[in-house]
């Protein structure tokens, strides 16, 4: 196994500075989650949609937060990098317990997206509840704030507003989910910081957002979405 000091918030949080972006495939289980691992992925991120399917519930904080706190716990031990986990919008849970119980995991990081149900949170709600968190965990976690605005009808300005505004509140890095190529280099500019972007296997390509100025670059759902479609392909040839 690795040692401790492998797999601690301050190791990810560097990741985040290069020398090279930070290119994280999602994992949904410990299988998936070590082959990512043994292909050379210096971490592991967790995809909420994909590990809710894979324990019989829908994205949309739908999953029991005991059962995804045990899910993540299981992808922790199963690899000897750090892991971050996808928590949606924090399941309802006071910050300081969610913090607690995260850490429990053996995560050293965590995605808060800001809307739910399709409707953005208030910007200074979530940036309070974003500062609790970072309150309650210390440095122990590395915050991923996800920026909603390109899919719940927000405009780029309300998302360089929402990002200055939770890196103001303590989030190491900030995620506006699906914006468009041709905003993102004025986010990155704008919000300052690291900035996660979305990579599909179809594109855009790690290669086009890093080009933009993105510097964390993840795959949400896509690659379980990708893998699903395979096995459903390969089905009929094995009647």
């Amino acid at each position: 196994m690795a040692t401790t000091d492998a797999k601690t918030a301050e190791t990810f949080r560097a990741l985040h500075h290069g020398p090279t972006p930070l290119v994280l495939p999602n994992a949904w289980d410990p299988v998936s989650a070590r082959v990512i691992a043994e292909a050379g992925y210096p971490a592991i991120a967790t995809s909420s949609g994909a590990v809710a399917r894979v324990l019989g519930y829908d994205d949309g904080q739908l999953t029991p937060p005991a059962e995804m706190f045990e899910a993540i716990a299981r992808i922790a031990r199963a690899v000897d990098v750090p892991v971050t986990a996808d928590m949606e919008a924090g399941y309802g849970l006071d910050p300081k317990e969610f913090a607690d119980r995260l850490l429990e995991t053996g995560a050293v990081g965590c995605n808060l997206e800001d809307s739910v149900l399709d409707e953005l949170v208030d910007v200074q709600q979530q940036a309070d509840h974003l500062c609790a968190v970072r309150a309650a965990a210390g440095a122990d976690l590395v915050l991923n704030a996800r920026i909603d605005d390109f899919i719940a009808g927000g405009t780029v300005d309300d998302a360089i507003a929402r990002g200055r505004a939770y890196r103001r509140a303590g989030a190491d890095c900030v995620y506006p989910i699906m914006a468009p190529l041709d905003v993102l280099k004025r986010l990155a500019d704008d919000i300052g910081g690291p900035i996660n972007a979305h990579a599909k296997p179809n594109g855009p390509t790690p290669s086009e957002l890093i080009a933009q100025g993105a510097t964390r670059i993840s795959y949400g759902t896509s690659l379980h979405n990708f893998t699903t479609d395979a096995l459903r392909n390969l089905l009929p040839q094995l009647r």
